[in-house]
């Protein structure tokens, strides 16, 4: 009986010293973000398939952009064209691409990264189709323009590319995009060595635009972006993305629960200028423009350097004073001289372009060691230098050309850094209009190039090098002190 009446005085001495025992606390849910999903599933298929489809963005838009090089010369004797009318489609190409990047930038971060991208597309290749029929110089400008405004929603896929990949393989896969810069350049060349020749540059035109085409058909493999859909409320649709990208990458996904905040306000201009931004956007405008600025005037002054003769102990005629007496001819009073490309022109053409690639390996290097801010800073002091040291150069014709090559490795190094530095320091709200107004940037510094590589140049040699050095030299004052620092930097969703 005393046994019975202390059972229940045990119980209830228990209950008092543990009013909270954890079987009666309510277990809390679990939840993950966008960004944990990314880490979480890691690099597989997916991101090799994205690579391959999203970067071939940038071999459609190398072939556009360097279409007008390998045509320019037969344009301007099929019409009779003067230098500047020549110069005009270049700069026109540049003026559509420098407006629409800014639209389509704003377009993507409010409807969609993929809609946009594959609205440009479309846009792109149908104008350039037409131009393979333009009857007249004035219907050539106007329709090349109209691809420069679509060209320029191809940046949407490297934004593609970015918002997919984990911290850790952005600094590695993002700068091999250059790959495919470099293959559509030789492609373009090298299609023009053998078509112009033989059934002529509408051709080439036509035939230049099948891999725009092709492209638009496999993007339906490739997703909207996860972070766009999680930022404007379609959080099904992202977890549908990630989903499919666990499976193919034979990954698992977060325990939980997505969970992300709806971002009503997108793609404002005031964000770009937001106080937490304001230094890092005018300084990353600044050096698009440089870079821009540095890569199109290695370019254009290529030729001039060379029919300078910068071999130890020679001077072209013209700084020598020697007066050069043209032959009468009819060609002499022709507003127009027919030099149409050579085989040794597309030569020299495709050893240029294959400078663009030389010093990729050590940039993916030295971005994944040092970061992106003293990568840049330094490619762009060495730029500065090798446009200071053409002034005092004395060495052979092959060591010339040597010498360019590698002045065009830098600048295509600078390229790859902020084009990686652009896409990581914005947040998905902002992303897309801050890649489109730093291109549109870089394209001012394109149409400005010219008139410094070829006008200034011809006057003061030591002038329009100078000028270009010193537009590095702040390039990189510029780069070192970005506020931000973006590698191993997760993607930010809001500001």
């Amino acid at each position: 009986m005393a046994t019975k009446q202390m059972e229940p005085v045990t119980i209830i001495s228990l209950r008092k010293l543990s009013p909270e025992t954890p079987e009666t606390q309510p277990k809390e849910s679990k939840t993950f973000t966008v960004e944990d999903a990314v880490e979480t599933i890691g690099f597989g298929r997916f991101h090799i398939a994205l690579f391959l489809i999203m970067g071939s963005t940038g071999v459609v838009e190398a072939m556009e952009i360097m279409l007008i090089a390998v045509v320019s010369p037969v344009i301007r004797c099929e019409w009779q064209l003067e230098n500047w009318q020549v110069a005009l489609v270049t700069t026109m190409v540049f003026f559509g691409y420098m407006i629409f990047s800014i639209l389509f930038g704003l377009l993507a971060d409010r409807y969609g990264r993929w809609k946009i991208l594959l609205i440009s597309f479309l846009w792109g290749a149908y104008f350039s189709l037409l131009t393979s029929f333009s009857p007249s110089y004035i219907w050539f400008v106007f329709l090349r323009t109209m691809v420069g405004c679509g060209v320029s929603g191809h940046a949407q896929g490297l934004i593609i590319k970015t918002e997919f990949l984990p911290t850790k393989y952005r600094g590695y896969m993002l700068p091999l995009s250059q790959v495919f810069w470099l293959a559509g350049s030789l492609l373009i060349i090298g299609l023009a060595s053998v078509v112009i020749p033989t059934i002529g540059w509408r051709w080439l035109i036509r035939i230049a635009s099948i891999p725009g085409i092709i492209l638009i058909l496999a993007f339906k493999f490739i997703p909207e972006s996860a972070r766009f859909n999680v930022s404007t409320g379609n959080t099904q649709a992202a977890l549908a993305t990630l989903q499919c990208i666990a499976r193919m990458n034979r990954s698992v996904m977060p325990e939980g629960k997505l969970v992300e905040p709806i971002l009503e306000k997108r793609g404002r201009f005031a964000d770009l200028l937001d106080a937490k931004y304001l230094r890092t956007t005018l300084q990353i405008w600044v050096i698009w423009l440089g870079i821009s600025f540095a890569y199109y005037g290695v370019i254009l002054a290529s030729d001039e350097l060379l029919e300078r003769d910068l071999v130890c102990g020679s001077r072209s005629e013209a700084e020598s004073g020697v007066a050069v007496t043209l032959p009468d001819t009819e060609e002499s009073h022709s507003p127009c001289h027919c030099h149409v490309f050579a085989p040794s022109d597309y030569r020299t053409m495709i050893i240029s372009t294959v400078g663009e690639i030389a010093l990729n390996p050590f940039n993916i290097l030295v971005i994944n060691f040092l970061g992106r801010r003293l990568s840049l800073s330094i490619t762009m002091g060495c730029t500065a230098l090798f446009f200071l040291l053409l002034l005092n150069i004395c060495t052979s014709s092959s060591g010339l050309t040597g010498f360019l090559f590698m002045l065009r490795a830098l600048v295509a190094a600078n390229f790859n850094t902020i084009y990686i530095y652009t896409a990581e320091v914005y947040p998905t709200t902002i992303r897309a209009l801050g890649m489109g107004t730093s291109g549109s940037l870089c394209r001012i510094g394109a149409m400005v190039a010219p008139f410094i590589s070829q006008v200034l140049m011809s006057a003061s040699f030591l002038g329009a090098l100078c000028l270009f050095s010193s537009v590095c030299v702040v390039c990189a004052i510029s780069a070192f002190t970005l506020p931000i620092e973006t590698k191993g930097r997760a993607l930010q969703q809001i500001k």
